[in-house]
């Protein structure tokens, strides 16, 4: 059998990988500089563009949002000094609070939070859900923001403050001008950190430096709301995609902060004396496999669900946890199971049944079309899945060819709609922090907009309508209703399949204290 470890390895051989620790990266500037290692490489900088991970605890670094949450998911003013709504729910008014400056020295208005806010409600899932509701973004004045409505929108402070994959983050008027069909390469925020742009090398290091302009709000930091503190003058992130490697450098002291510390090399930094083991996202991160419902031959909603029937998730979990069970929990539904009103009812159709998955095959039609999954070899959470689902395929008798990259690779590599023949794809393995797909309007991964939709391009009127039903509804009975309608048209169509529910532990520096347990690395109150 092959195990977790020798995935690692092979993965790492496929991308002529051998990266080791350099000493004395955490030597220098003492006391100032933060040394950490992301979970993956930066290579798409706009967070607003891209869901991936790695883009948006890089935006908290930069931006700032006009709304936070804390520990329970409620929006709390951020940016925001606060808003006002009008009796027929129509207008909001949101005022922005005193001492917001941007990175090159200006100052933050209202247009500049008008331009952000509908560029992101472009790309945005739950922005496109609000935008599709809203005549205007727009300035009242310097200080305050108008969102002009269609109709009452009750979630419009959730959606705006959502704290995870395309937050709403701030942007200068002329940055937001950039189309939403392209990345921002600018990096000018209002964050507590500037991002150092001579100092990017893809692949190599990203450099933060503290922003001295940055006026922190007064209450404390919980999750993405209240007072974000820069306690370093200097953050470096070293991009090492051996796990081991990683490891090593913050036994020996040569990085701060490793942002996934892998379960099977877990024991080496319980047993060092300057390691500290921190569980990252308390409500998990909840695993996928995304299908391309856009191309053949998984634009057959007949041969996802023999998928669908035919995936043990304990396999998928064990071979990311080192199978220990506290570490994961079977999440058989669309939504995870982690949060309020997801229903653990799978309706019958993930039974773990391979001969019963290939008799759904066989009834879909599937005429040997190529299945071409994209392999990320450099994420510990995801390389080893694209193997396991390869095997998996072959024994349903379909005609596989597994692609391996780098992460970076595949959020580029996704956006292709072209057939597999022409570049395109069928499968890809993803992982989201349970809180950022907790509702109908949130998740991605099931929403069914079609090509407005999120990478797979899933189209789904009927699930559309529930979630609209969901968003607009006054009465809680009848929003659960269409919440658990929602769950039931998701898993029927199945755009992706659950793979579970795991929990990923951070290794820190016993010389780290004040590391806030969220949705994403945060650095603020670090010290």
């Amino acid at each position: 059998m092959i195990n977790r470890r020798d995935m690692m390895k092979a993965g790492a051989a496929m991308l002529g990988t051998a990266i080791v620790a350099r000493p004395g990266w955490a030597l220098a500037n003492a006391g100032k500089t933060l040394k950490f290692v992301p979970q993956a490489n930066l290579s798409i900088l706009d967070p607003v563009f891209t869901t991936a991970a790695v883009s948006v605890t890089h935006g908290y670094c930069v931006f700032d949002t006009l709304y936070g949450v804390d520990n329970n998911l409620e929006p709390h003013p951020q940016m925001a000094e606060g808003a006002t709504v009008s009796q027929d729910g129509l207008e909001w008014l949101i005022t922005l609070r005193d001492g917001l400056v941007w990175h090159d020295g200006a100052p933050v208005t209202a247009a500049d939070c008008a331009a952000s806010l509908d560029r992101w409600s472009q790309r945005d899932t739950f922005g496109q859900s609000l935008r599709d509701a809203t005549v205007a973004f727009e300035a009242a004045d310097d200080k305050t923001i108008r969102i002009r409505l269609k109709r009452a929108f009750p979630h419009l402070l959730s959606a705006i403050g959502k704290p995870h994959s395309s937050p709403a983050m701030m942007m200068p008027e002329r940055i937001a001008k950039t189309p939403p069909t392209e990345a921002v390469t600018e990096m000018i925020g209002s964050g507590p950190y500037r991002f150092i742009a001579e100092e990017y090398v893809s692949g190599s290091r990203v450099v933060y430096e503290k922003f001295e302009g940055y006026v922190p709000r007064s209450e404390p930091a919980e999750w993405t709301s209240g007072g974000k503190l820069a306690k370093f003058d200097r953050i470096e992130w070293h991009i090492i995609p051996d796990a081991a490697s990683a490891t090593a450098a913050l036994q020996n002291g040569e990085v701060d902060w490793i942002e996934i510390a892998l379960p099977d090399l877990q024991p080496l930094l319980d047993a060092a004396p300057n390691v500290t083991v921190q569980r990252q996202d308390p409500t998990g991160f909840a695993a996928y496999m995304r299908f391309n419902s856009h191309v053949a031959p998984f634009n057959n909603p007949k041969l996802r669900r023999a998928v669908l029937a035919a995936v043990d998730q304990a396999v998928y979990m064990n071979s990311i946890t080192g199978s220990n069970p506290d570490n994961w929990s079977d999440c058989k539904s669309m939504f995870p199971s982690t949060m309020p009103g997801v229903l653990s009812d799978d309706w019958g159709m993930m039974p773990a049944d391979l001969e019963a998955a290939r008799q759904l095959v066989a009834e879909s039609g599937y005429a040997g079309e190529k299945v071409v999954i994209l392999h990320p070899t450099d994420m510990a959470n995801l390389a080893p899945h694209g193997l396991i689902t390869a095997d998996l395929l072959a024994k349903l008798g379909l005609n596989v060819e597994l692609q391996a990259m780098d992460w970076g690779t595949v959020t580029q590599r996704r956006q292709s709609k072209e057939p597999v023949e022409n570049g395109g794809w069928s499968i890809f393995h993803t992982n989201w922090p349970s809180a950022s797909i907790s509702n109908p309007a949130t998740n991605a991964n099931v929403r069914g907009k079609g090509e407005a939709g999120w990478f797979g391009w899933y189209d789904d009127a009927a699930l559309e309508q529930g979630v609209n039903d969901w968003l607009f509804a006054s009465d809680p009975a009848v929003a659960r209703e269409a919440f658990e309608r929602v769950q039931k048209l998701a898993m029927e169509g199945a755009p992706v399949v659950p793979l579970g529910v795991f929990y990923v532990n951070s290794g820190l520096s016993n010389e780290l204290s004040g590391v806030i347990p969220g949705s994403a690395s945060f650095f603020w109150n670090v010290a």
